[in-house]
This record gives C-alpha cells, structure tokens and sequence, in this order.
C-alpha cells in the first residue's frame, strides 16, 4: 500500500496544484476559465471548501485556524488582484465571505470531532 509519506507528498501536491489552478481561473478572463455552476458564488464555495479540504490533508499538523486564515487570505488576495485594472476582472466583497464561509463549513466536521473529543471520558461507554 501506500506510505505515509507518499501519501502527505501526493497531498501537498495537490494542494498546490488546486491553489495554482483557483488563482489562475481567477485572474484570467472569465469567458477563458472552467465554469461548473452558472452562479459565481458557488464556484467560489466549491473551490475554497476543496481547497480547505486538501489544506487539511496536506497539512496534517497544522493548526486549523492557521490553515482557515491563510486560506481567507488567500481569497482577499485573488479579490485584490482581481481588482486591479489590467486584469479585467471585477474585485467582490462578497466572493471573499463566500470563500470564507466555505473554509469553515469544509473545517466543521472536524472542529465538531475535535470539540466532542474534549468531553470524552475514558470510563464512558462508547
């Protein structure tokens, strides 16, 4: 099977690869991009919750709100960039939540373990 290590690198990569490919459809012109939805907000839901996703996996170590902030930042940077004039595209406060919101809907599950792992008691029953 595979090894830890093989499967942290395959992790990062894609990580990586995700983040290239999310900024890269976000600066180029938008008749030029990948459109799965037609509503633009769910685009940026969808590619923030799989990027949080693959963060999370890449990162195994890492704090959960450090992965969740630079992701945000993540998503102010793309608004910024977008909203500089030779890009041509339109910067959106509201893609920047949408991405935001994303984060930590893709986190909960895991913040939701986390907090129940904090009322465990050893001699409760499963």
């Amino acid at each position: 099977m595979f090894k830890v290590s093989t499967l942290l690198r395959l992790s990062q990569f894609l990580f990586w690869a995700a983040a290239v490919f999310t900024f890269v459809c976000a600066v180029l012109p938008s008749q030029h991009t990948i459109h799965i939805f037609k509503w633009d907000k769910a685009e940026h839901f969808l590619a923030f919750y799989v990027l949080t996703g693959l963060a999370i996996a890449a990162f195994p170590r890492g704090h959960l709100f450090i992965i969740a902030a630079a992701l945000s930042g993540f998503g102010a940077f793309i608004e910024f960039v977008q909203g500089l004039s030779w890009v041509g595209r339109d910067r959106d406060f509201q893609d920047w939540v949408t991405d935001t919101i994303a984060i930590g809907m893709a986190m909960l599950p895991i913040l939701t373990v986390w907090w129940r792992r904090q009322f465990d008691r050893p001699d409760a029953p499963p």
